[in-house]
């Protein structure tokens, strides 16, 4: 059985790693045990800032020390640093274009019991709609980890979306994380199921289960978002039969949009988006949620026969 870990305990640790760069400050909004960055917080306390529950106040905080040439890592939940901070992210990261990592943990269904006002389902679509925002969503622990250190080294405004729950570690511990490249996780030519975050290793448990139904279905992690892997989307879509994409987000503005956008101009094929189709969610247990709103193996399989039956 593979070992679990959460997405934001890899960026807790990374932070660790990337604190010998004096560079590096990292700022919260009242949730550093949450969000992770309280272990940089105890190694580095001096170049830790915790400006309370004041999420505008830190993406503005951010960008000033970001002005000032230090490496800013902002951290809170994802449906506050996104929505509540939106006009400071559009400003300072977007038209000013300074180098702040901002870093929304807790997002999608797998907040669970937190309900609706805490499941952050429109971040990526919010993000994606900055010009020059780099988007990004691991798939595990160590893609996390890996994650936090390569957009350190880049220089711009990036996003990237943590999870609460612990997930299946997939990622060999070798693995080169490109900003950009997604990653083919299982070759197969009669499907391709493109997936990110938490819903990468749900994709690879249906591809399993269809290899016993004689059903062939490549995986693709695209953990960019946004510049996503246009080559090899449409490497897929010509070598496949059909596609299916599948996301903790609204299909309105993520993944979804983001593969089909590229598909219908280049390669149009048949399509099936899983995710949250409109709505917003509610409180209950992740696994529950995630049965309810078809986030599930059984769904992501159901979906790839009905297209290639069609």
């Amino acid at each position: 059985m593979a070992e679990m870990k959460a997405t934001r305990d890899g960026y807790g640790e990374a932070l660790i790693e990337l604190g010998k760069d004096k560079r590096i400050v990292v700022l919260d909004a009242d949730l550093a045990e949450s969000t992770r960055s309280i272990k940089f917080k105890e190694k580095y306390p001096e170049r830790f800032f915790d400006v309370g529950i004041a999420e505008q106040n830190l993406v503005a905080t951010a960008a000033g020390l970001a002005a000032s040439g230090k490496i800013p890592f902002a951290s809170s939940f994802a449906v506050f640093i996104t929505g509540r901070a939106y006009g400071q992210v559009r400003l300072n990261a977007g038209i000013s274009h300074l180098n702040i990592k901002l870093v929304g943990s807790h997002a999608g269904l797998l907040t669970g019991e937190d309900g609706a006002s805490h499941q952050s389902l429109e971040d990526i679509s919010l993000m994606r709609g900055i010009p020059k925002m780099i988007v990004i969503q691991p798939c595990d622990f160590i893609e996390a980890k890996k994650a936090t250190i390569a957009i350190s080294k880049y220089k711009g405004p990036v996003y990237l979306r943590l999870g609460r729950t612990k997930l299946p570690i997939i990622t060999k511990k070798n693995y080169q994380f490109k900003i950009g490249k997604g990653v083919v996780l299982k070759d197969g030519k009669d499907i391709t199921i493109i997936a990110t975050g938490s819903l990468v290793h749900i994709a690879l448990e249906a591809a399993n289960e269809l290899k016993k139904q004689k059903i062939s279905a490549r995986v693709i992690n695209i953990h960019t978002i946004k510049p996503i892997d246009k080559n090899l989307i449409i490497k897929a879509a010509k070598e496949t039969k059909a596609i299916v994409t599948a996301e903790d987000h609204n299909i309105r503005g993520g993944l979804g949009s983001a593969v089909s956008e590229i598909l219908s101009e280049n390669h149009p094929i048949k399509i099936k988006c899983i995710g949250i189709n409109d709505q917003f969610g509610e409180s209950g247990k992740p696994d529950e949620l995630y049965k309810k709103y078809g986030l599930t193996k059984e769904n992501i399989i159901k979906t790839a026969k009905q297209l290639i039956k069609r």
